[in-house]
């Protein structure tokens, strides 16, 4: 099964893909969405031409992205929003199977702390991925970090 995990961003998307056999789960690829500057409408368009081009790439099964949890910014919580519209849209589109996760579940499924802090959940996730090095972007350690945790949720029938 393959798995994108996604950390939605009003400016920087990241996304994470994992392969899992049984139990062992393989690095693929991450980094950011190459979103260019310019007008959100613009920026909202390329958003999901990235995530297309990515899905049909490697043709995850299923997906987790980051729910918008509470922002003291008004006007970069709607940015997040219209960009997890765009991100929701083209999964669902694709057929790709969507979990969402709140960031304190997140942090408890990857470092066993629901409070953890970003270099724990970047240090967890090279761990846990046998990487030689933890990811420099935190978007991109938090993308694996949500994939990880779509590997692990069971699918309920």
């Amino acid at each position: 099964m393959i798995i994108i995990g996604i950390d939605p961003g009003s400016t920087r998307i990241g996304f994470g893909l994992l392969k899992t056999n049984g139990r062992n789960l393989v690095h693929l690829k991450s980094g950011l969405l190459d979103i260019p500057k310019g007008t959100k409408s613009l920026r909202l368009l390329f958003l999901g031409k990235g995530l297309e081009k990515i899905i049909a790439k490697f043709k995850p099964d299923r997906a987790g992205l980051e729910k918008l949890f509470f922002v003291k910014n008004k006007k970069t919580a709607l940015e997040v929003a219209e960009a997890r519209g765009v991100i929701i849209n083209t999964l669902i589109k694709r057929g790709v199977k969507l979990f969402e996760f709140a960031p304190s579940e997140v942090k408890l499924a990857v470092t066993g702390n629901g409070n953890a802090d970003k270099q724990a959940v970047a240090k967890m996730v090279s761990l846990i991925l046998c990487l030689s090095h933890k990811p420099k972007i935190d978007d991109v350690s938090d993308a694996l970090a949500i994939a990880i945790t779509a590997s692990q949720h069971k699918v309920l029938k």
